[in-house]
């Protein structure tokens, strides 16, 4: 139904032109095979420039009808509407049939966050008076203090830690580079373990610039942060859902909580739109709402 040269040039289109993961492009073509799958469902045979929007509603329809969550249908769909964007660039059709396409309202889940008496007990749980200790305190300043997501942290350079003017370089998604400030507790953190323990590892060829390496050498896994930060979350009696994705979140909330200018917390976590920033205004309206609570004599 959807030509197979379109489809691979689609996913050439997303690899070099939108500098996507070979994951992600898995996805976007794994999306868009569901909607052969419809048409086969329904024996037509159909080519991408006679699909209509009426097609395309009764499509979602489906998906619904198969028990499909409303996230997972909203990630098809916008698969759906980047091919048929392409196609329409690459002049392969002449009007879009996704235009005006809805997806279905998504209830946004609000982030945990930490409060930072909650961040100092999971910091005073730390050993410091073994190598891991040190090092895992100097990632946790990292993911606090610079709203890092695990990946970007355990890919961080030394040369990309630029010291005297307090700011580091970060690849982020779809490997684009932004500046992120560093506070002194991170940098004082980090210099402690690259001189007390980094210095000490015999490091394997190829992880010479990394800055968090394992016990071997090498560059330290997403595996190793997430059961860093759920141990010491227990050490000291934390309950809620952690993960090192809960420190970026504390983050942008902490510093929309002190007036912090969404535009520039949009540009230090990285995100693409500032919907996606703007759902820690949301927090921040929670946290007022609680201060409130708290204080006004008629609440």
């Amino acid at each position: 139904m959807l030509n197979h040269i379109y489809l691979k040039e689609f996913g050439v289109y997303l690899k070099l032109e939108r500098g996507f993961s070979q994951n992600s492009v898995d996805a976007y073509l794994n999306d868009v095979s569901k909607l052969t799958q419809f048409y086969e469902q329904l024996e037509l045979s159909k080519s991408a420039k006679d699909i209509t929007h009426q097609e395309l509603v009764q499509f979602i329809s489906w998906l619904n009808e198969l028990g499909m969550l409303p996230g997972t249908q909203a990630r098809v769909i916008s698969g759906i509407k980047s091919y048929f964007g392409f196609l329409l660039i690459e002049e392969l059709i002449t009007a879009d049939p996704t235009e005006d396409l809805e997806p279905p309202k998504l209830s946004r889940k609000l982030p945990d966050v930490l409060h930072l008496h909650e961040i100092n007990q999971i910091t005073a749980a730390i050993d410091l008076s073994k190598a891991e200790g040190i090092r895992s305190r100097a990632m946790l300043e990292v993911l606090y203090g610079c709203g890092l997501r695990v990946t970007e942290m355990i890919s961080l350079r030394l040369s990309n830690l630029h010291v005297n003017e307090e700011y580091i370089k970060v690849l982020g998604k779809g490997n684009k580079e932004r500046i992120v400030p560093i506070g002194t507790e991170a940098l004082k953190h980090i210099s402690i373990y690259v001189n007390e323990v980094r210095n000490k590892l015999t490091i394997k060829v190829g992880n010479e610039d990394f800055i968090f390496l394992n016990q071997k050498g090498s560059q330290i896994s997403r595996i190793s942060v997430f059961t860093m930060v759920k141990a010491l979350a227990s050490q000291a009696g934390i309950t809620k859902s952690i993960s090192p994705h809960t420190f970026r979140h504390s983050f942008a909330t902490h510093l929309i909580e002190g007036g912090a200018d969404l535009r520039a917390v949009q540009a230090m976590l990285g995100h693409v739109s500032i919907t996606t920033t703007e759902v820690y205004t949301h927090l921040d309206n929670e946290y007022l709402q609680g201060m409130v609570k708290q204080y006004h004599p008629r609440s």
